[in-house]
């Protein structure tokens, strides 16, 4: 069993209690937010203690806690992991892992020199229909691979403000693109060269885009982000893969927004040539968060390293929205 501390109590550090009170291999220890009020709530609603300092917490419960959980705002990302690295803890951290490289690289070094492991949670590696898609795509069931698209978009988001400043949170590029064009990596490789125009908020972030991307494999893909999405507009996401055998497409629809999951339609279809069209079963109750941090946790319990995803993964998944976003400002084909 692995005690867990989790920093932040807002939307992803709910998510991330919730699934750790549901886990058989991880114990909820503590909740640590500067909100009060927020705070309290979910360290009473999962019975754990409650802390405003991360220090604080971390030198009450020094031999109580095995991994902190960071799931503050992007901004705070690298002070937070710095603090749990000094702790000499294993690291969750959400996904960006930063807004630069330079700061990327700071977590990594960090986190090398303290002995521990991170994981950042790119969550689609552990999503149920992303993983059987990337199952077909190792067993080679689409053949030739023609053309990925990808999307995720929303309205804009009722809880974080903080995300509207392009300091702090990277806009939909570095919070909503992020995921796909990780998605896009896991399944087919190193990205080539990347094209990309977006449209740009009032207070500066980069809130809906649509990017190019070839792969080394020759495969191409457009990923489409936005948080700018019309009032009372579904939470959606999508992933289609065009293959000379088989074309699979999955989509999820949330019944309002992201804070609404539990209403969520989901269909993943397989399309073949001469066959009717196949709706794919796979077990959509599973949560992918706890998924995600169940595997960090027994991981840890094995004394290995994660593989699913690798902080020199998570640096080049940056590395390539860097990319993007160069591209966007200059209007140019960025190579990789």
């Amino acid at each position: 069993m692995q005690r867990i501390a989790i920093i932040g109590a807002g939307f992803i550090g709910a998510a991330h209690a919730m699934a750790c009170s549901n886990s058989d291999v991880l114990e909820l220890v503590a909740v640590c937010d500067t909100n009060e009020v927020t705070g309290q709530a979910l360290a009473k609603k999962y019975e754990c203690a409650f802390f405003t300092g991360e220090e604080t917490m971390l030198e009450e419960l020094r031999d109580e806690i095995d991994i902190v959980d960071v799931c503050v705002p992007t901004f705070l990302h690298k002070h937070c992991v710095l603090i749990a690295a000094n702790h000499k803890k294993h690291i969750v951290c959400e996904k960006p892992i930063a807004l630069t490289l330079e700061d990327a690289d700071e977590i990594i070094e960090a986190v090398r020199n303290a002995g521990v492991k991170l994981l950042v949670a790119q969550v689609l590696r552990f999503w149920p229909e992303y993983v059987e898609i990337k199952r077909m795509v190792e067993d080679f069931e689409f053949g030739r691979v023609k053309m990925v698209y990808a999307n995720r978009l929303s309205q804009p988001p009722s809880w974080a403000p903080w995300q509207t400043d392009p300091d702090k949170s990277g806009g939909a590029l570095f919070d909503l693109t992020i995921h796909d064009i990780d998605a896009v990596v896991w399944l087919f490789g190193p990205v080539r060269r990347v094209y990309a125009v977006a449209w740009q908020s009032e207070t500066g972030c980069y809130n809906h885009i649509v990017t190019t991307l070839t792969l080394e494999s020759g495969v191409r893909a457009v990923v489409e982000g936005s948080l700018e999405m019309s009032e009372s507009y579904p939470f959606t996401m999508t992933m289609r893969i065009v293959g000379a055998n088989k074309t699979a497409d999955f989509s999820m629809s949330a019944g309002f927004n992201i804070d609404d999951l539990d209403s969520a339609r989901r269909d993943l279809f397989v399309y073949e040539k001469g066959k009717y069209p196949v709706k794919t079963w796979v077990d959509v109750t599973a949560d992918a968060y706890k998924t995600q941090l169940d595997y960090f946790a027994e991981c840890l319990e094995k004394g290995v390293a994660p593989t699913t995803i690798t902080p020199k993964q998570t640096r080049e998944v940056l590395r390539i929205i860097l990319a993007i976003k160069e591209s966007i400002e200059t209007g140019n084909v960025i190579s990789i």
